[in-house]
């Protein structure tokens, strides 16, 4: 008996054949023999036997995802796809099975020789894994300009190296939190790298400057999530019940949400139909504006164009190939997508489309807040009271009380140096003046957007306004710009008094982080044009630019990153580090806005309205996943701390992270900005304990 019935898929576009499918199977043979994958074990441990080769069946798969390339190229990208696999079953089979931690990160760490972003490979091959990838990169590289050859690259590292994390999860028997687990699948399920390889088959590159564009990554992520979700899907029964493996999307919902396989398998295909649409509306509405904006020339266009398709067409024939492959669990589904069944598809998904265009303000039901312990202790700076004039002062004489937004009892009353008090407690004045300044200006733009141009639908306003507010920051601190309100006024003042004393590396990066800010709120914008609630995946993934976290975690670091390795800052523990506590206190600010945001405002940029949406539950049930997933993200904060390399600067900006975690549970338990509005309060406090904890699902999900 299979574990769940397979769920109906959203399949919106036809799976093709090339007709080179036959030369690909020859070539491959050959090629798997040569580099010793068939029929020759390892330490002992048959890997693949030539049935197996012939079972699985990868120039299938090849064919059905690449379908318009030529006989040479599909050649090259159905030999990379053996390589990956054999990977990965190399991988389970000498170190997954029975742990062995040591000899996996010993064969991971060689693997980067085989793939110089300059240069040839030296280093001699001592495996099938390594004597694949020796001869791939040789044959692929030369043809592509160092860019792609450092994100190919990059993918690659990514898909190999965080095999380790599924490794040490298995070790640790711990299964991943919903949000960990799609961020580390992307990386170790490997779509980024096949991304790359569809710019491959397609002979286009994607244009270097476009590439790390907000569409262009969202095109990149969505296809990841579709195709990996797709697979767990498929490869639960092979992962789950035979292998022991724990990095699965199904047993992932099944165990966090507490429900039977069956639901959980559904959750997943509807996650998995959203991250489709997500695509699709960003193929629609978001590449066409990209390409006006960054003056895209005709060849530029072709290979962005050339990309969507490869991608759709990679997701396509990715489905099909599920249904054939030996590899998966696809008993009794029918084979083939005919124009009958894309329309059905179609049908049948679109009340979940249309329910993320039909937003509506509701009366939210009275909730309990419960207490939000953390184990650290709050501080507060000494010169909280005279910051809390100053910052008043610089508001009003900038205009904040001036345009119909707030008043200066608002302003007073939200007392945001009481926030930068807490997360930054040993600031000077000068810097607690500066912070304060900063969360009060991000706070103010913030309602000006949804104010002034949202409920507005004004997309050129706030195209312009995003446009002027990005050139009051300037990198030489030449200001050209005449500011035309507080919210340009305001920001000019503090990019001259903030920027000036930075190194120019310094202050390049803690622009970037202002204008991710910028384009975020953008992004909230068009979301209110087109009356749509976030897929949820986006939401989590935006809302740590929205609420501002990369802002005020980065003026943190500027005061000791020249004493921290820079490697060090890309690395899996320190990301989790910072993305667990910027997702912990997002949420947190949610659960207090909810009523102010969804009643009152008509908003949809709100996690516990996500979830509601996205599940179809009841209010009182988005939040004990809410409080659930706070729980998680804290929970893996404190490990992440726990697990950093050893290094005083680090451990220093963990505990800079617990103040910035402490101090904004703290303001938000005592500013006035949450209070009651119009009549429907949320009521505290409920529960005490470890993040939420007293909260039902919160304890099992913590576990």
């Amino acid at each position: 008996m299979q574990p769940f019935q397979l769920p109906e898929f959203y399949t919106p576009h036809p799976a093709r054949l090339n007709p080179n499918l036959e030369r690909a199977r020859g070539h491959t043979r050959a090629w798997a023999r040569e580099m010793d994958m068939v029929d020759v074990p390892q330490h002992g441990t048959m890997i693949w036997t030539a049935d197996d080769l012939e079972a699985h069946d990868y120039a299938l798969l090849c064919a059905y995802t690449h379908p318009d390339c030529d006989g040479e190229t599909l050649d090259l990208v159905t030999d990379w796809y053996v390589w990956v696999f054999y990977f990965d079953d190399h991988f389970v089979e000498l170190y997954k099975r029975s742990p062995d931690i040591g000899s996996a990160q010993a064969h991971l760490d060689r693997l980067p020789l085989f793939m110089p972003v300059s240069g040839v490979v030296t280093e001699e091959p001592a495996n099938p894994v390594e004597k694949g990838l020796a001869d791939l990169w040789r044959r692929t590289v030369p043809a592509h300009s160092r860019d792609w050859r450092e994100r190919f690259a990059a993918n690659t590292r990514h898909l190999l190296d965080e095999s380790m994390w599924e490794l040490l999860n298995i070790s640790a028997r711990r299964l991943a939190n919903p949000i960990e687990y799609v961020e580390m699948r992307r990386k170790v399920g490997g779509a980024p790298w096949s991304a790359n390889l569809v710019e491959h088959a397609v002979g286009l590159e994607m244009p270097a400057h476009i590439a790390g564009t907000r569409p262009i990554q969202v095109l990149r992520d969505t296809f990841s999530d579709a195709v990996h979700l797709r697979n767990d899907l498929f490869s639960y029964e092979r992962e789950v019940l035979d292998e022991g493996e724990l990095s699965n999307g199904v047993l992932v919902f099944e165990k966090f949400l507490g429900v039977p396989t069956q639901r959980a398998a559904d959750t997943v295909n509807d996650l998995l139909t959203s991250r489709l649409h997500q695509f699709e509306h960003t193929a629609l509405t978001e590449v066409p504006i990209l390409l006006e904006e960054h003056a895209v020339d005709p060849l530029g266009r072709a290979a962005v164009l050339g990309y969507v398709k490869g991608l759709q067409d990679w997701q396509a024939g990715g489905h099909e190939w599920h249904l054939r492959s030996s590899r998966y669990m696809n008993r009794g589904v029918p084979l083939g997508m005919s124009a009958a069944s894309i329309l059905g598809s179609y049908v049948r998904t679109m009340p979940q489309r249309l329910g993320q265009f039909t937003s509506t303000p509701k009366v939210v039901e009275p909730y309990v807040l419960p207490s939000f312990d953390v184990p650290f202790p709050l501080a507060l700076s000494p010169h909280l009271d005279r910051a809390r004039d100053e910052v008043a002062h610089w508001g009003v004489e900038q205009g904040f009380t001036s345009e119909g937004v707030w008043d200066e009892d608002e302003l007073r009353g939200f007392d945001f140096p009481l926030c930068s008090a807490g997360i930054d407690p040993d600031a000077t004045a000068q810097e607690l003046f500066l912070s304060g300044c900063w969360l009060t200006w991000g706070t103010y733009a913030d309602d000006v957007y949804p104010l002034w141009y949202g409920r507005t639908r004004d997309l050129a306003g706030v195209k312009t306004q995003t446009a002027r507010l990005k050139a009051c920051m300037p990198l030489d601190l030449v200001q050209t710009v005449v500011p035309a309100n507080a919210t340009e006024r305001s920001l000019a003042d503090l990019w001259q008094r903030t920027a000036a004393p930075m190194t120019p590396s310094f202050r390049s990066t803690f622009r970037d982080t202002v204008d991710a800010m910028l384009d975020s709120w953008v992004w909230e914008v068009v979301n209110m044009h087109h009356n749509r609630i976030p897929d949820p995946i986006d939401y989590v993934e935006m809302r740590r630019s929205t609420f501002g976290s990369e802002l005020t975690t980065s003026l943190s670091r500027f005061s000791h990153s020249a004493t921290v390795p820079p490697q060090l800052w890309g690395t899996r523990a320190v990301q989790t580090l910072e993305r667990s506590a910027m997702d912990y206190c997002t949420m947190l600010n949610d659960v207090f806005s909810y009523t102010k945001e969804t009643q009152y405002e008509g908003e949809v940029h709100n996690i516990v309205r996500v979830i509601e949406n996205f599940l179809g539950v009841s209010q009182s049930r988005a939040f004990e996943i809410t409080y659930a997933l706070m729980d998680a993200r804290l929970g893996q904060f404190l490990r992440a701390v726990d697990e950093l390399p050893e290094n005083a600067a680090l451990a220093r900006y963990a505990d800079e992270l617990k103040d910035w975690i402490a101090g904004i549970i703290h303001w938000h338990e005592q500013t006035s900005r949450y209070d009651e509005t119009g009549g429907l309060p949320f009521l505290r406090k409920g529960p005490s304990g470890l993040g939420t904890s007293g909260c039902r699902l919160t304890s099992r999900a913590s576990n």
